[in-house]
């Protein structure tokens, strides 16, 4: 048997696979967000080590024969540890905007050269410098700054490791090289001895510590993968790893990921650069911050749940237009101040309405990342759809047409991330990089023909506004 953990901004979820791959059980502890002010997205790390207890006791499976776990989780979030491996204050998360202005001082050419990437105010770096200067006595405290996956490591095996695929995200790491920059780490005056130590995603990390397995029922000394961030760990459950597969994520946030052979960066398109989670090989996604989250919102506003609002049939767009910058976003803007806008409401503009206008939003704003990769030289071949959203016909259909491009929707693949992680605990115990094939497709969502055209003017409409809206 073969664990994958998956920490999720709203759940961690546990999944159980056999040596084939097969699913034999999984379950889910809820997570919960605090946002003291606007722009603030954080978490009480104590609370990841409970949901894990708690998922892995819900599995209700003989988890005597386990033989690795592998480790998912949402990326650059900002943990600082003291000396007694316990965290200082609550994890600054990946979509927490509070550091636009660190992140501007941070971000110039060095930083883009080496990271590949713009320094984004999401990113760990700029959200660790908050921190620095304006909780002097935190820092004073600090002995290493962790992602919230290697907080979970922390405690399951006692060793501080991290791996490249999520260390890419921190503008701390030489992409390219697959190692810490000692450059970008002085420039904050860190050093290697506050990060953790970087393996390979399919390699072993640690074992799981006898006080923790016994508290879990697992065997002692388990291996523990490296694992992965969450959008590289998708790719792993969905076969994205050769150049031109990947998948369109509707979760929290959206992502756009195609797997590439080679570090090819180009940070001022916004589009993230990293590494991938297997060796030899990176990706890249064009990425933004409210996906499933502005539906979340619809919902909560009108009422209804959100599930209902993604019902009906594909319609042609309406008047009515939604920018989803609930927090700020990423690609293509790099925006950590503008925010949400809807246009065109009428005495006609209802739920529904409101509902439809929400799902066009995250859908052209997915083809502005589509367009950001495709100024990059990125060829995409092939699509998956992975992510609580992608359970909605609706959606998928409407995101495929805005996109001009299919949508494979796997079997079960609300366990994108948990199986990528199983499966790189899978390489972690011997197996070959096989074990990351594509899974078994469901269903083909194609783009509605007719409707292609007039999306493609709804596109145009939801580009055009960004200006005059962040000027306001």
């Amino acid at each position: 048997m073969y664990l994958g953990l998956d920490l999720g901004t709203s759940s961690l979820k546990a999944l159980l696979v056999d040596a084939e791959g097969r699913v034999v059980a999984e379950a889910t502890a809820p997570l919960t967000v605090e946002r003291p002010h606007s722009g603030w997205s954080e978490q009480d790390p104590a609370s990841w080590t409970e949901a894990c207890a708690a998922a892995v006791g819900a599995l209700g499976a003989d988890l005597s024969s386990l033989r690795a776990i592998g480790l998912a989780g949402h990326m650059h979030g900002a943990t600082l540890v003291g000396a007694d491996d316990a965290a200082l204050r609550p994890c600054l998360l990946w979509n927490d905007t509070r550091a636009g202005t660190e992140a501007a001082e941070l971000d110039d050419a060095e930083a883009r050269r080496i990271t590949g990437n713009i320094v984004f105010p999401g990113f760990t770096a700029p959200k660790a410098e908050w921190v620095r200067r304006h909780e002097p006595e935190t820092w004073a405290r600090m002995t290493r700054i962790l992602l919230p996956k290697d907080y979970l490591r922390l405690w399951l095996t006692g060793e501080a490791v991290s791996e490249m695929s999520d260390a890419a995200g921190t503008a701390w790491l030489d992409v390219g090289a697959r190692d810490w920059s000692d450059s970008l780490l002085a420039r904050q005056g860190l050093g290697r001895e506050h990060m953790p130590r970087l393996v390979e995603g399919s390699e072993v990390s640690g074992r799981l510590r006898d006080a923790v397995a016994d508290r879990l029922g697992l065997p002692r000394g388990v291996a523990v993968a490296g694992g992965a961030g969450d959008n590289a760990a998708a790719a792993i459950g969905t076969g994205a790893v050769a150049p031109g597969q990947g998948f369109v994520s509707l979760g929290t946030s959206g992502v756009l990921f195609v797997s590439a052979d080679s570090f090819r960066p180009d940070a001022e398109s916004a589009v993230h650069t990293f590494c991938h989670a297997v060796p030899d090989t990176w990706h890249q996604m064009g990425v933004i911050l409210s996906a499933t989250d502005s539906l979340e919102w619809a919902a909560r506003l009108t009422g209804r749940d959100a599930a209902a609002l993604t019902g009906g049939d594909l319609q042609a767009p309406g008047q009515t237009l939604f920018l989803p910058y609930l927090g700020g976003e990423r690609t293509p803007h790099n925006d950590a101040e503008v925010r949400g806008t809807l246009l065109g409401i009428e005495h006609a503009t209802d739920a529904a309405a409101l509902g439809r206008a929400v799902m066009a939003g995250v859908a052209y704003a997915l083809a502005d990342c589509r367009d950001a990769l495709a100024a990059t030289g990125t060829r995409v071949e092939r699509l998956l759809a992975v992510g609580g959203g992608a359970r909605s016909d609706h959606w998928l259909k409407m995101i495929a047409t805005v996109l001009d491009h299919p949508l494979e929707v796997p079997a079960g693949g609300a366990f994108g991330a948990a199986l990528g992680a199983c499966r790189l605990a899978m390489m972690a115990d011997g197996a070959g990089p096989e074990v990351a094939a594509a899974p078994e497709i469901a269903r083909v969502v194609e783009p509605e023909a007719d409707l292609v055209a007039p999306y493609a003017e709804g596109h145009a409409r939801f580009r055009a506004a960004y200006a005059p809206v962040r000027g306001l």
